[in-house]
């Protein structure tokens, strides 16, 4: 199940913390490592990777009762990908190359490159993907109908949109039912990726 990027580097600092003293930080101390002040929030973020099946409670109301699911050859790490500019989620806009970096589970890397990218716009709110969401992509020239992509139009501007393709035409669908779908000879239209994850910030 897919990961916040807080979730992930949370995650991330509970295993190096494992591995470093043979038990797990307090949620205390995952607030300080990460400046959260309120232990409700933290607490908040152990239960959704305890739900997600990243981490397991070995005993009810102890401090350190954290481990995490899964050996070290398999377990889930997070890595850094680049974020490589903004992309938008209503009319489309160019992406920017961007020095920033977002981390990520490593099971989200696909078999190319895989990239993020900040959306603008609300155009696909209805597939979680809202204003100020990172995307992460998996660099991709051929999707199938029903994808999630990211599309060059006219060579110039990018637009994230869920993707099918009618004969010749291509349709880049909004998940939005405000927003009608924009309809372009496939000419126009270049898949630059598939979109594999959704990072959120609370």
């Amino acid at each position: 199940m897919s990961l916040t990027r807080r979730q992930a580097e949370i995650l991330e600092f509970v295993r190096w913390y494992c591995d470093q003293h043979g038990y797990a930080p307090t949620l205390q101390e995952i607030g300080d490592r990460f400046d959260l002040s309120s232990v409700a929030t933290v607490h908040k973020h152990i239960g959704q990777l305890v739900a997600k099946g990243y981490l397991r409670r070995e005993r009810r109301n102890a401090s350190r009762d954290l481990s995490v699911i899964g050996s070290e050859s398999d377990a889930r790490r997070a890595v850094a990908i680049p974020l490589l500019g903004s992309v938008a989620a209503g009319l489309p806009i160019e992406a920017l190359p961007d020095a920033e970096e977002v981390t990520v589970p490593e099971h989200w890397l696909g078999r190319r490159r895989t990239y993020a990218l900040r959306v603008r716009g609300d155009s696909m709110i209805d597939e979680q993907i809202r204003d100020g969401d990172v995307v992460v992509v998996e660099e991709r020239e051929v999707a199938r109908n029903g994808e999630t992509v990211i599309a060059l139009i006219d060579r110039e501007n990018a637009t994230v949109k869920q993707y099918q393709r009618r004969g010749a035409i291509i349709r880049l669908i909004p998940a939005n039912p405000t927003m009608e779908p924009f309809e372009y000879t496939e000419e126009r239209v270049r898949v630059q990726g598939v979109v594999v994850g959704v990072l959120r910030r609370f």
